[in-house]
């Protein structure tokens, strides 16, 4: 890509997300942990995922 502020945006964009990418590295546990997920039983958790109509 020729030097534009379009190309600039795009090298932010990225840095940014190598950023974000090394701080949230082994906080996956906690980032993707609901609380709907955590207070349903494992028999509505089968019956959720179990479904044989949808």
């Amino acid at each position: 890509m020729r030097p534009s502020p379009y190309y600039l945006r795009v090298v932010d964009v990225c840095e940014e997300l190598v950023k974000f990418t090394w701080l949230t590295r082994g906080h996956s546990g906690y980032l993707t942990d609901r609380y709907s997920e955590r207070v349903e039983s494992a028999a509505d958790v089968s019956n959720r995922v179990n479904q044989r109509l949808l």
